[in-house]
């Protein structure tokens, strides 16, 4: 399963916590195009974007949302920073606190979990070696991380360690066993 983190978007850019917004025009310019049996989508419009310009067919999972920002949502990373900073402390170090409205880490985990295992459980009977992944996941980095973190035994704010560039690969690979990890935030899109 390959997770493309979606394209650029103006408050990526300009450090603001996520908003539903779309993708910036020159960030799609530079997606190639990639072959997938499925496209599970995030339902974002700079998802969305990303997808339909990888040439795949979006299927929009819920279960892939980024993290709920409550009033934070649109806000930039500093003026939380500035105004809420207990808050802000508390969401980033508790994966059960949500004091801006919206939703927690470990709720975002959970959610991201339950979604893979049930694609895990439908993929089927697989042999011991590396299979090819089941699909194309197009997301923000909350889902991403999420699914790391699932996959790797990891809590929320160790997940949260990982670094994601727009537009990068993230693959994971289902055996027997559960879930592999082939690379992470891997630039081949651009």
């Amino acid at each position: 399963m390959l997770f493309v983190r979606h394209a650029s978007t103006p408050g990526m850019r300009a450090a603001r916590f996520p908003a539903d917004e779309p993708a910036d025009a020159s960030s799609l310019a530079k997606v190639a195009a990639v072959a997938g049996s499925k496209a599970w989508v995030a339902p974002s419009r700079a998802a969305l974007q990303t997808a339909v310009a990888m040439g795949l067919e979006p299927v929009t999972t819920p279960a892939l949302a980024e993290a709920d920002c409550g009033r934070w949502r649109g806000l930039a990373y500093e003026q939380v920073a500035r105004e809420e900073p207990d808050a802000l402390a508390s969401w980033l170090s508790d994966p059960h606190a949500a004091p801006h409205g919206g939703e927690s880490l470990a709720a975002l985990a959970a959610r991201v979990a339950g979604w893979l295992e049930e694609v895990r459980s439908q993929a089927g009977r697989l042999d011991e070696t590396r299979s090819q992944p089941p699909g194309v996941v197009v997301c923000d980095a909350g889902a991403i991380r999420a699914a790391l973190g699932h996959v790797l035994g990891l809590g929320p704010v160790a997940a949260a360690r990982f670094d994601l560039a727009p537009l990068s690969t993230t693959e994971l690979t289902v055996t027997r066993g559960g879930w592999r990890v082939a690379h992470v935030n891997r630039k081949v899109l651009f």
